[in-house]
């Protein structure tokens, strides 16, 4: 299939507005980007296009889409009722924009905005999936501004390096969870436990993520509309945020909203 490129569209603001010209991009300018740019430096490993926005010439934000760790189940899950694959979706891995524009209050529903035209123009995708990290003091407030279904949240894990404040997604804990193994003396380890994070100096936090769907066809549209469950759900605020720390062995405790030092990346390697 021929891909279409957009370069101008309503956006839907008043007044006149610069609509971002869209692309793809190499793989390599658009890590480049979102290394500089991003809040979290680690990349989804599962990508299927990197997506460009242009202001004047200027490269201006950076969309990664592809599926998360768990492509299948996540789809499955959301949909129990019927049979659809990782062919049906594609998720936001990672957005992102320079500051200047990340600052305004409309530059992100304009990415979107071209984005899903450029989904629809380009593929055959039912929805377009993704998740605001709340962990990060994320609401999705631009999902919400795009017009983004909200169906629902889950309670998620990180570790901070008490030290450094660095933010160790569990992806890139494998090398602390195979030390974590042999110093219990077991085969194998899914999650840190308390006393190895001790002795490590790393903090396991929780928060929640919010998850949203934009259905691309009529049948996505349709097939979403038949599950009761995400019909009227109300948008997450600043209020439903929340998050706790473990303080002991399956006991955690409330905290204020955890900060982390993006720019250390001494357990978040990555090979691009």
């Amino acid at each position: 299939m021929k891909r279409r490129e957009y370069d101008r569209a309503t956006s839907g603001q008043v007044g006149p507005k610069i609509i971002p010209i869209i692309q793809e991009i190499p793989k390599e300018q658009a890590v480049t980007f979102i290394q500089q740019y991003h809040y979290s430096k680690v990349m989804p490993r599962l990508n299927k296009f990197f997506l460009g926005f242009f202001m004047e010439g200027r490269l201006s934000g950076v969309v990664a889409l592809g599926w998360g760790t768990q492509p299948l189940q996540t789809i499955r899950k959301l949909f129990p009722l019927h049979v659809l694959k990782t062919t049906d979706y594609i998720e936001i891995g990672k957005m992102c924009f320079l500051p200047g524009c990340n600052n305004t209050q409309y530059f992100g529903s304009l990415v979107i905005s071209q984005m899903v035209k450029w989904l629809k123009a380009n593929t055959r995708y039912l929805y377009l999936y993704t998740l605001a990290d709340g962990i990060m003091g994320k609401c999705g407030y631009v999902y919400q501004a795009s017009n983004f279904h909200y169906v629902g949240s889950f309670t998620t894990s990180v570790y901070r390096d008490s030290l450094t404040g660095e933010k160790i997604h569990p992806r890139s804990a494998r090398i602390l969870l195979e030390e974590n193994a042999a110093f219990d003396g077991v085969a194998r380890r899914y999650w840190l436990t308390f006393s190895y994070c001790q002795y490590k100096g790393i903090e396991k936090i929780n928060g929640r993520m919010f998850r949203y769907l934009y259905p691309l066809t009529k049948s996505g549209r349709r097939i979403l509309q038949s599950y009761p469950e995400y019909q009227g759900l109300a948008y997450p605020k600043d209020k439903d945020l929340c998050f706790t720390m473990r303080s002991a062995p399956g006991t955690y405790v409330p905290i204020p909203q955890p900060q982390f030092n993006k720019e250390v990346c001494q357990f978040n390697v990555q090979r691009y």
